[in-house]
């Protein structure tokens, strides 16, 4: 767990969000990327056929929008707040807003509101527009 921290923590003082990728497992799987645009954390989910769900539409699986979703929530507070370990999600909900086609997925997270032990995420994903999201997660974590 401590080299999770020490990861998170040289990320951090690096400004470099990319370097916590490896982070969980999954992540990498997947091959999220994490990048700083306009000071705001954004992760990419590129587009593979391994993530099809649908593949008349195709479209990708749900349970990966939500993983994707989920995990940009994490790495959002790992990244903002000075963790001390692994944030544990207590319950989340997904709104599945429009099929995600065969590109690449962005999302990025707002960290709504802080609490000594709990934070509250929104995350939202989209691909060609911002204004066009093709899901939304919210959820409480276990932060301390």
């Amino acid at each position: 767990m401590s080299s999770l921290i020490e990861l998170v923590k040289s990320a951090k003082a690096d400004g470099n969000p990319g370097a916590m990728d490896t982070a969980y497992p999954y992540a990498v799987y997947l091959g999220l990327q994490g990048s700083l645009l306009d000071d705001q954390l954004v992760y990419s989910l590129p587009f593979d056929n391994k993530i099809v769900g649908n593949p008349l539409l195709p479209a990708i699986h749900g349970g990966v929008v939500g993983a994707f979703l989920e995990s940009v929530a994490l790495m959002t507070l790992m990244w903002e707040l000075d963790v001390v370990q692994l944030p544990k999600t207590i319950d989340i909900t997904f709104d599945y807003l429009r099929s995600a086609g065969p590109k690449t997925t962005w999302a990025k997270a707002i960290l709504t509101k802080r609490g000594r032990r709990v934070a509250n995420v929104r995350v939202e994903a989209w691909q060609d527009d911002p204004q066009k999201p093709v899901a939304a997660a919210h959820g409480n974590f276990l932060t301390g």
